[in-house]
């Protein structure tokens, strides 16, 4: 059973967390990486020497008998969704903040910033079903609600299916979206519906982590449990060899990940339950603005 008052100052403090970190230079970056879907007519003017003839708005032109040019601007707005993972094993952390809280303290951050532009954002829960939606919402108080369901979903259960949460994404937007998918990727068979989602999408996946899940401490014997399955296991952590083939393991894993998103030209974030999320958002938009002016 969820406690009510202690998910409201959760919520309360991812706000409070949040808010001043959504400056004008983050909204800015924002801005200039997520382009709007087009461009729409803004209005006419009169020609000047060295503008475009073929802009020229010919019936303005016939009508005043001088020269005017169309100018348009940017179809500004945009649908950002957000596809957040709240499978058990984001209840997992061996810090204080488990993955779960940096899922909606990125969810909130990205949310704000979003709104700062007049963007509409729009929620997906998922673990192995689809746990709940929310449509496309413009707004504060939309911010809010999306970062009170993720919270909310502290604690779901079960596996993971990443596939089918790009499915049903895929069912319900019939328009060109950012996709932030948040999610520790620890799923199998996602890899062909990731790459059928970016074709589509502005598609940019936040990779979810804890320390402990790339380097096992030396504890002893201990009994490890896998939030997904049940399934338990006795390790003796203070094995060299154990530790090494968990790091290894761990890296080859990632490895793995980091080339699927390459292969596929997805933009990424990856964050730790150790770390600030907004060091990591500033440095995806920095590196997003330097691609895009190559």
């Amino acid at each position: 059973m969820i406690d009510t008052v202690e998910l409201m100052r959760k919520v309360g403090n991812i706000r409070i967390l949040t808010s001043h970190l959504v400056d004008d230079q983050l909204a800015g970056d924002y801005h200039s990486t997520f382009k709007g879907q087009g461009i729409e007519f803004d209005e006419v003017r009169e020609y000047m020497v060295g503008d475009d003839v073929r802009d020229i708005d010919w019936n303005v032109t016939a009508r005043t008998g001088f020269p005017y040019l169309k100018r348009y601007s940017e179809e500004r707005e945009l649908t950002v969704m957000f596809v957040v993972d709240v499978s058990g094993s984001q209840s997992y952390s061996s810090t204080p903040r488990p993955k779960s809280e940096l899922a909606a303290e990125l969810t909130c951050l990205l949310a704000l910033t979003s709104i700062r532009n007049q963007d509409n954002i729009g929620l997906v829960l998922f673990s192995d079903r689809i746990v709940k939606t929310i449509p496309p919402r413009k707004g504060r108080k939309a911010v809010m609600r999306l970062v009170r369901e993720v919270l909310a979903a502290d604690e779901a259960s079960g596996g993971t299916d990443i596939a089918g949460a790009l499915n049903y994404l895929g069912s319900i937007l019939h328009r060109k979206a950012v996709v932030f998918l948040i999610s520790d990727f620890q799923d199998e068979g996602w890899e062909r519906r990731i790459s059928i989602t970016a074709r589509r999408h502005d598609l940019v996946c936040c990779h979810l982590s804890d320390p402990c899940e790339m380097n096992l401490p030396d504890a002893g014997i201990v009994e490890l449990e896998d939030p997904e399955t049940g399934e338990t296991a006795w390790v003796d952590t203070s094995a060299k060899a154990v530790r090494e083939a968990f790091a290894a393991n761990a890296a080859a894993g990632m490895q793995s990940l980091e080339n699927t998103f390459k292969s596929n030209r997805i933009d990424t974030m990856s964050l730790s339950t150790a770390e600030d999320p907004i060091h990591s958002v500033r440095s995806f938009f920095r590196r997003r603005a330097a691609k895009k002016k190559r």
